[in-house]
């Protein structure tokens, strides 16, 4: 499915752009007035339910063909300005470094082609040089636009280099079997010159824990204020009560508190209160009548404060207001995107551009037992750079909840691709 916008002065102009550029069989999702004339927005091989899985969660609010396709228009509008605006960062870059009398040496997609692959070593990096701050910083906003240009043309990768041997091509379809996408696989893969496919693999695994950056304190000792954002249903209020758990085990239920800011749905603190309840910790809500930094004011003499929001699209009214709430606080609240491991690597990736905005400081990756492989979580967090603070495995409170580190996640994605395999191997010999 091929989404495009086109601009004019006038509907009839606009019209002709479409028939000129997409031809008779173009689909209009929506159109509407803008400065200097109107908008319209088109697709060609418009498929609903392609559109609905393009939408993720959002599309469950579309109760009629007329309203998904709106929502896919919106969607188009929203990345395509994105697109826009990480190409005019750039173009900032290259312009302040040049000004500076430097040159710019590119860097290749995605940023952690980069990575040397050192082992399980926990050393610290190097001081990186000028002129390499300013590459890592272009390759992160390619790799954002790379993942902006996937979700526009419906997830699908480019065309990907063909590997230089037979060993590197086996290679690249392992970590794609992993769960990596093919361009990250293919980015590893092409690292390994030459040698047996094992030695690649082992390689392989160094550079993926090397990649995956996670949060060497816990919050538990290291304290303060963490907010959890993400969509519906990913974990975040279950795994805000594990957190809570577990700190009074340790430390007690005198300096911690829970506050919500989900004022938006009927019945939406019951579990949070519940919680509440069980450990004797207060709850706090945040309301027209009582604002995030008066609670957290309020609060400031507990050691851990821990936020639950609201599961809200980009397409809900309060969504804007919900993450500039935490965004200007004048508190300083660590939010982390809640990631479901049963998500699919593009729900993933355009949630992540849903929530950036809210100053993500890191991630929790939840329901590591539903998934079939782990690689689509490792990838993600490679690739957008987020810390990842724990990982959930399942309901049990505060049992299934897990500080992360980078080489166990790895060796257990090893062992669910194993599984994976023999579950395979007794179903084929069946």
């Amino acid at each position: 499915m091929k989404v495009k916008r086109f601009f004019a002065r006038t509907m009839a102009e606009a019209l002709k752009q479409v028939s000129e550029q997409m031809g008779p069989d173009a689909v209009i999702l929506s159109n509407r007035r803008v400065d200097g004339g109107v908008e319209i927005v088109t697709a060609l091989d418009y498929d609903e339910n392609m559109a609905r899985q393009r939408l993720g969660d959002q599309a469950q609010e579309a109760t009629n063909g007329s309203r998904l396709a709106e929502m896919q228009a919106d969607q188009h509008r929203r990345l395509e300005d994105e697109l826009g605006r990480s190409r005019d960062r750039i173009r900032e870059v290259r312009e302040k470094r040049a000004a500076q009398g430097g040159g710019y040496a590119g860097t290749s997609f995605p940023a952690v082609q980069e990575v040397v692959g050192s082992g399980f070593d926990d050393q610290d990096p190097a001081p990186v040089r000028s002129g390499e701050a300013y590459s890592d910083e272009l390759a992160q906003m390619r790799a954002e636009i790379r993942s902006l240009k996937d979700l526009m043309q419906g997830g699908k990768p480019e065309p990907e280099v063909p590997a230089a041997n037979a060993v590197q091509q086996r290679l690249a379809e392992r970590l794609q079997e992993f769960g990596l996408g093919s361009d990250l696989a293919g980015s590893i893969s092409r690292r390994h010159k030459a040698g047996r496919l094992e030695d690649g693999w082992k390689q392989s695994l160094k550079m993926l824990c090397t990649g995956v950056r996670t949060s060497r304190i816990e919050w538990l000792d290291q304290g303060g204020v963490f907010a959890l954002v993400g969509p519906t249903g990913s974990g975040k209020t279950t795994t805000i009560g594990k957190l809570a758990a577990r700190y009074v085990l340790r430390h007690g239920a005198d300096s911690v508190a829970l506050v919500t800011t989900d004022r938006y749905r009927v019945a939406a603190h019951e579990q949070l209160f519940v919680f509440g309840r069980i450990l004797n910790v207060p709850v706090r809500v945040v309301d027209e009548s009582h604002g995030l930094d008066d609670i957290l004011d309020e609060l400031s003499d507990r050691h851990l404060v821990l936020i639950d929001t609201a599961g809200l699209t980009s397409a809900d009214k309060g969504y804007q207001e919900q993450l500039a709430e935490l965004a200007r606080s004048h508190h300083n609240v660590k939010t982390h995107l809640v990631v479901s491991a049963t998500s699919q690597p593009r729900i993933m990736k355009s949630v992540w551009h849903c929530y950036k905005m809210a100053n993500l400081a890191g991630c929790v990756m939840t329901k590591i037992d539903e998934a079939l492989t782990l690689g689509e979580s490792l990838g993600f967090v490679m690739e957008t750079g987020l810390p990842v603070a724990y990982y959930t495995d399942g309901q049990k409170i505060p049992e299934d909840l897990h500080h992360a580190e980078a080489v166990p996640l790895v060796r257990l994605a090893v062992d669910r691709l194993k599984t994976l395999q023999k579950q395979q191997a007794v179903a084929e010999g069946a």
